[in-house]
């Protein structure tokens, strides 16, 4: 019997591309050396195209694959699927675009996850003589690494002074001029890595620390016409129009020092203080607080006397307890009053004449015309007006001392401290 088989058109396409029988394949290996079951590398579903079956264990031949060399199509190192003898190292796939320069270990540099991860080359390049931050670390190597004529770009013995990749902005520069004025090329000196602009130059290195408001000085307000080099550091030099301009005092008229440090500070030209403890008339108490107005109103500065009269006259001719002219008092105020306050004034009598502040005396007088009975002389004194009146009496206590005499000069004389 003869059993007839309908196939289908469809079912007849699909025997067609089905591959030939083993015996009917060409027996050679196209693979050269490659001793290997050819299920190890091709999917029974489908002869093409070549993919890495997990049945082939790559990292037992020598070369274990990693990151982006895993997901890499094997004819990408393979050409020609010829597998005996292929290079394992970097350039044997990876052209070496450094010509040489940096040695043939792409490792050094690169990882296998990622042939181009700017991390990796900012990582390589922090171990070199010229470590990456700010600004430069989002460079590309080009912007710094310049083309080699035989290709490739230069690596090795890159300069690393600023002006090897910035001297053309140093030359361009001309506010300031850096190029005129003499500028360090040290770019550093000014600029920040982070970013080109917000210079900042340090001030505390030259000559004239600033200080107060000259930290927000603009530069052009004291570098003016481009003068940077060699600039005087005198006050004058910069505040000339001000020493001139000032009329109270007048500063010219007066001839007062161009040094305005004596007066005035950097934090603020007004509340200027002068410094009258270098003077021959040191300020205390009440003279602290007073204005310069009050002594030198005026208009006398140099020369100024410095006697209590000068400024106290109207002090001492008003007072009448006592009357310190008719007194013939001592007109350097300082041997009764203090400089802390005008009233409370206290006369030495107690180390040059009598104790009156202590003692037996000490708060048993109001005034000094309580012992000094003559207002127009007070070497004129009585002890008789608060001491014993009875002369019968004082002269019998008495009548045994020599000298004795019922007068007050006497009495001083035998108790020039007040005691018995």
């Amino acid at each position: 019997m003869i059993r007839v088989i309908f196939i289908s058109a469809v079912a007849w396409l699909d025997l067609a591309l089905l591959p030939p029988p083993m015996a009917a394949q060409q027996t050679s290996n196209p693979h050269g050396s490659l001793a290997l079951p050819c299920a190890d590398c091709h999917q029974a579903d489908g002869w093409r195209p070549v993919r890495i079956s997990p049945r082939f264990d790559h990292d037992r031949q020598g070369f274990a694959l990693e990151g982006a060399h895993r997901s890499a199509p094997c004819t990408t190192c393979h050409q020609a699927l010829t597998f005996a003898d292929t290079p394992r190292d970097c350039v044997g796939c990876h052209q070496d675009v450094h010509l040489g320069e940096l040695g043939l270990s792409c490792s050094r540099c690169h990882q296998s996850r990622s042939f181009t991860d700017p991390a990796d080359q900012i990582r390589s390049h922090q171990q070199s003589r010229f470590p990456l931050d700010g600004a430069h670390v989002a460079l590309a190597c080009r912007e710094c690494h310049e083309p080699a004529p035989a290709g490739g770009l230069t690596w090795r013995d890159r300069p690393s002074e600023c002006v090897a990749c910035h001297l053309s902005a140093f030359q361009s520069t001309d506010s300031p001029d850096h190029e005129g004025a003499g500028f360090s090329r040290d770019c550093l000196s000014c600029h920040r890595r982070s970013t080109w602009g917000g210079v900042r130059f340090d001030h505390a290195a030259t000559q004239f620390p600033l200080s107060g408001a000259h930290l927000a000085t603009s530069c052009a307000e004291c570098h003016v016409n481009g003068q940077w080099q060699g600039l005087p550091v005198q006050c004058l030099s910069c505040h000339q129009a001000d020493y001139d301009g000032v009329t109270v005092p007048n500063h010219r008229t007066l001839a007062f020092s161009t040094d305005c440090t004596v007066c005035h500070t950097t934090a603020t030209w007004t509340g200027a203080t002068f410094d009258h403890a270098a003077t021959q008339f040191p300020l205390t108490g009440a003279h602290v607080s007073t204005t310069c107005g009050q002594c030198h109103g005026d208009g006398v500065y140099q020369g100024k006397s410095t006697t209590c009269v000068s400024c106290h006259q109207a002090e001492y001719d008003a007072t009448v307890d006592p009357d310190h002219g008719v007194a013939q008092f001592s007109t350097t105020c300082t041997a009764c009053h203090t400089t802390s306050a005008w009233a409370g004034a206290r006369f030495a009598h107690d180390a040059d004449f009598f104790p009156i502040y202590s003692g037996k005396h000490a708060g048993r007088w109001t005034s000094c015309a309580s012992c000094h009975t003559s207002s127009t002389s007070y070497t004129v004194f009585s002890c008789l007006t608060c001491h014993e009146h009875n002369q019968i009496k004082m002269d019998d206590t008495h009548k045994e001392r020599t000298g004795y005499r019922y007068e007050s000069a006497a009495c001083l004389s035998c108790h020039p401290r007040g005691d018995t």
